[in-house]
């Protein structure tokens, strides 16, 4: 029992699988996707300050590195599955709050609890730092996806996961980070050479282009 439980359970998300039960061609663990966010999302608070936003960056941070620690208890859902209905979405968070509440109360001692109470709550709000959380969430996803289907993978979860994903980013168009990965890193995701490259970037441009257009 104690904190020793906690950093051994570090180890174990090394090997908690990203999208399980589908054919992959690159595996990714939750350990992996919460570094990749951090540091994406440090780019994306960068662009965001550049712009003359305040940055809390220690909150930034401590939600993005603990964004999907909670999964170590449900394992990772798969992104159609989980995004299905608010109803269910929903339903996912409480169960791993109350895991995580639990896990807290058994391993960590009384006076620091109420740290990891809040570290271990879903990051994903209406702040700035939880706006940004939410897109560097989203673009991790995107990459992941987006390799599959370079690769020529015929599963077609990823490309409901790459729509999905571009999808919740756009909803965030009017953070300066949003606007700069989409005009100044989405357009040489695009210009890479894959298999079926000309529907996708068919499908991008429409779902930016509609995006666009709700602005007007």
């Amino acid at each position: 029992m104690g904190v020793h439980n906690y950093f051994k359970s570090l180890s174990d998300l090394e090997k908690l699988i990203r999208c399980p039960g589908k054919f992959k061609y690159h595996e990714h663990t939750v350990a992996s996707h919460s570094f990749k966010v951090t540091k994406i999302a440090q780019f994306l608070g960068t662009i965001e300050e550049k712009n003359g936003q305040e940055v809390n960056w220690k909150t930034l941070y401590e939600k993005a590195l603990n964004h999907d620690y909670a999964e170590l208890f449900t394992g990772d859902i798969k992104t159609p599955v989980k995004y299905a209905s608010k109803e269910l979405r929903e339903l996912f968070s409480q169960v791993e709050e109350e895991m995580s509440k639990k896990f807290i109360e058994k391993e960590f001692p009384e006076d620091i609890q109420g740290a990891y109470f809040a570290r271990f709550k879903e990051g994903k709000d209406d702040t700035l730092e939880g706006k940004i959380l939410s897109v560097a969430d989203k673009i991790d996803l995107l990459y992941e996806s987006f390799g599959e289907i370079q690769k020529g993978n015929p599963e077609p979860l990823f490309w409901e996961i790459y729509q999905e994903a571009l999808s919740t980013i756009l909803k965030f168009k009017e953070l300066a980070s949003v606007q700069y990965f989409l005009n100044d890193i989405l357009p040489d995701m695009q210009n890479e050479r894959f298999i079926d490259q000309s529907e996708l970037n068919e499908i991008t441009d429409k779902m930016i282009s509609s995006a666009i257009n709700e602005i007007k």
